[in-house]
């Protein structure tokens, strides 16, 4: 939405607090926590699924060394690969990871339910800031009333005193109260920009985008009888209805899940395993042949006649050079096939691990689990309290705000009463203008404190709608 299209509409609280949940910086972190719950969860559950390692390694040995394929020693410079595969899976481990699944999504549950926190918290902040600005655009419709019926007054009294009816000391009085009116015009002015400035901070909406709110009359707010709110009766509905209490309650779920988990670390654990290799060997060099150089004696002699040893005759062998070649890069991974199914070999079996002693690591961490559940518990206790507590104060300052806004409707038309005598006698001559410019002001500060307490009672009564699950409505 562009800035020509935020200057021609008027915001109502339901469409601001939609913006904020959107782009509030504390909305977004929930909602990157909820983000890590979710994939925390996802490695939990693929934990059930066995686990597989593949690997393999090429290598070109020089000197001497041990021929992979025949395990044996050789003086030739050669080329080696292996390749394995292992896999490994879980049979039974007393439920550890069916637990440890049910723990993480239990936490899921309660990241989301802190994102509903956050968006409550974010969406009260945003009403509480809505209803000042409301409040501070009515004082400014006051003040400026004020301003304008000092403005008629001085020019009445101005004609008067030209006319030699009243002294110029009149005159001079309603100069300085329209100057201290005006000065007080100014200031309301400034709050109620400062207060659309703190509702864009909530928001998270730029300072210079051109911003302005609905202004529903305060009097057709709807607002619940404060006999439907009593205190005991809210509470037991926001136990069940307030994003804060649910994920209490189920990271207390979660943390007993985390502890039977746990628990499971203290018993045997059955697994199956099974392990793939094979490997291939090629010297860097082949035989291409053989060169015959002759014949030679190695000095043996085979007697042909025992009885004559002049019969002894030489044995004569074949002298010869074999002829080698290095290979080529294709010619070293010849044979590739025929060594990779010749040397394939496998290993399937059972293991049973049993936990002995590990320096009480399994049983420490047992221990601790069942420390969290008990924290956790106190933790709940203490967010109850602090929400009954909440919720009694709530209640408290909501009947006085409505008896303070039922004395200020006392009050204001009482010195709307006295303000219009005082005029009336005025206009003849029967009061002096100090006194009413006395009398305008208890009546403009009369309005101003009924306008403040009648925004104050609508507060109040709309955090405990609030805690009541009623949402937030100003229409």
């Amino acid at each position: 939405m562009n800035n020509t299209s935020f200057a021609q509409k008027k915001w109502n609280l339901m469409e601001c607090v939609e913006y904020a949940w959107q782009h509030n910086l504390t909305v977004k972190t929930a909602d990157v926590q909820e983000m890590y719950s979710e994939a925390t969860l996802k490695q939990a559950k693929l934990s059930r699924i066995p686990n597989a390692n593949f690997s393999t390694a090429t290598g070109y040995n020089l000197g001497r060394n041990i021929n992979p394929s025949t395990n044996t020693y050789i003086d030739l410079n050669n080329l080696s690969q292996s390749f394995g595969l292992n896999l490994d899976a879980t049979i039974f481990n007393w439920n550890r990871i069916k637990n440890n699944i049910l723990a993480q999504e239990l936490e899921n549950k309660a990241s989301l339910a802190d994102v509903d926190k956050a968006k409550n918290d974010v969406a009260l902040n945003v009403a509480t800031a809505y209803l000042q600005a409301l409040l501070a655009i009515e004082q400014v419709r006051i003040v400026r009333v004020q301003v304008q019926q000092d403005s008629a007054q001085l020019y009445t009294v101005r004609k008067r005193v030209d006319a030699g009816a009243v002294p110029e000391l009149d005159a001079l009085q309603l100069e300085s109260q329209l100057a201290l009116d005006s000065s007080n015009l100014i200031t309301a002015k400034s709050t109620a920009e400062l207060n659309l400035i703190q509702l864009k901070s909530l928001m998270n909406l730029d300072f210079a985008t051109p911003f302005e709110i609905d202004v529903p009359p305060v009097e057709i707010i709807p607002v619940e009888p404060i006999a439907s709110l009593q205190p005991e009766d809210v509470y037991n509905l926001a136990l069940t209805n307030q994003p804060a209490q649910k994920a209490n309650q189920l990271r207390l779920d979660s943390k007993q899940a985390a502890s039977k988990s746990s628990k499971a670390n203290l018993y045997p654990t059955i697994s199956a395993f099974g392990n793939f290799n094979t490997r291939f060997s090629n010297p860097a060099t082949m035989i291409t042949g053989a060169k015959l150089n002759g014949y030679g004696t190695n000095g043996d002699y085979v007697v042909i006649d025992p009885a004559n040893p002049a019969s002894a005759q030489p044995v004569y062998s074949p002298d010869y050079t074999v002829l080698q070649e290095n290979r080529t890069f294709a010619q070293y991974w010849d044979g590739w096939g025929t060594q990779f199914t010749g040397n394939f070999g496998q290993n399937l079996g059972i293991n049973i691990a049993v936990p002995i002693f590990s320096g009480y690591t399994a049983r420490t961490n047992y221990e601790r689990s069942k420390i969290d559940i008990k924290n956790q518990q106190v933790v709940i206790e203490q967010a109850d309290q602090k929400l009954k507590q909440d919720i009694y104060t709530a209640y408290t300052n909501a009947v006085a705000a409505l008896q303070k806004f039922n004395s200020s409707k006392v009050s204001v038309d009482v010195s709307q009463k006295t303000y219009d005598y005082a005029q009336k006698r005025h206009e003849i001559g029967l009061l002096n203008t100090y006194d009413l410019i006395t009398s305008q002001n208890n009546l403009a500060r009369a309005k101003l404190d009924l306008a403040n307490a009648q925004y104050d009672y609508v507060f109040k009564m709309k955090v405990l709608e609030f805690y009541k699950g009623m949402g937030l409505r100003l229409q």
